[in-house]
């Protein structure tokens, strides 16, 4: 059995989105009792986030954005920069300790003492820009672990699986020029026109050119297509780039059962995915591989979707 890391704190829930939007506290609480269900939790290591130093969020996003950000909050607006982004006093802090936790597993990861994480945090952050805030998305969790890793730990090539039901279009646009790290989605294309991006022929460019692959999925397509879809364009890819260190965002909103998409992905689909992936990190990176908490917002299903993902991690 793997050594797992689980990244969870109740004061994620602090963020609070208001009554009808899809990205609330709950969310949060159906993963650890999916979790704690399954028996487990006392498998997992566990990891108390503390929050990340602003000069590692300034890797990737505007300073002038984080202050705007900053200022929403604490004068107590409802939403930024759209009606999509649900803010309270508390959202600027709870963002800053979501990006903390995954930089506490990257940490850890690198120290050796982790084979892999999941972290269970919120916001999201796949959508962030570097200076807007979209999709319920304020810090872009994983663009800032991979320029973490790249700049404390020395790690030259980062890998990043998105299977969230939408595109992360500002994972994409940060690195999209970028040859070191190689970013890879599959997402329902359209959907329900949001974001708008992620078709297969956006590749990057410049010297990043070849190093974005995406691979859209139409809606009402399932288990079947999506294997196809990753035996024919991210396992090739990855061969070739062999990453150090892959970096997972995982939505689970692609499910049959989650209303956001209209993707028919199932559970044991969501599994092969996961196991293929492990097999992955083991073949290129060592076994390192940290996995974020992205969409999911099926609040039945949340919680087996993720047991079975961590299950995946620890590899009993």
């Amino acid at each position: 059995m793997r050594r797992t890391g689980f990244v969870y704190d109740e004061r994620y829930m602090r963020h609070e989105t208001g009554a009808f939007h899809p990205e609330v506290p709950e969310r949060i609480a159906a993963v650890y009792r999916g979790i704690k269900a399954s028996g487990l939790l006392p498998k997992l290591l566990a990891i108390r986030p503390e929050p990340a130093a602003l000069k590692w969020i300034e890797t990737i996003h505007d300073t002038d954005y984080i202050e705007q950000l900053k200022n929403a909050c604490l004068s107590g607006e409802k939403e930024f920069h759209c009606a999509d982004n649900q803010i309270c006093p508390e959202t600027f802090d709870t963002a800053l300790l979501a990006v903390g936790g995954v930089l506490d597993a990257a940490r850890l990861l690198m120290e050796g003492d982790l084979d892999n994480a999941f972290c269970a945090v919120r916001p999201p952050g796949h959508h962030a820009e570097p200076d807007r805030a979209m999709g319920f998305c304020y810090f872009n969790n994983i663009a800032v672990a991979a320029r973490y890793l790249q700049i404390e730990w020395g790690i030259e090539k980062i890998g990043i699986i998105d299977f969230d039901v939408h595109h992360g279009n500002g994972t994409q646009h940060i690195f999209e020029a970028d040859p070191t790290v190689f970013y890879f989605s599959i997402h329902q294309h359209p959907s329900f026109g949001y974001p708008g991006t992620g078709r297969d022929f956006e590749s990057g460019h410049g010297a990043g050119y070849g190093f974005t692959k995406n691979s859209p999925i139409l809606p009402g397509l399932g288990d079947s297509d999506y294997r196809r879809m990753l035996k024919k364009d991210l396992f090739p890819a990855f061969d070739s780039f062999q990453p150090e260190v892959i970096l997972i965002s995982a939505g689970f909103d692609a499910h049959i059962s989650d209303e956001m998409s209209d993707i028919r992905l199932t559970a044991k689909g969501f599994s092969w995915i996961m196991t293929k992936v492990i097999e992955m990190a083991d073949r290129y990176a060592k076994g390192r591989l940290i996995s974020v908490l992205e969409g999911g917002y099926s609040l039945k299903s949340l919680p087996e979707l993720v047991a079975d993902h961590v299950r995946i991690l620890l590899q009993e």
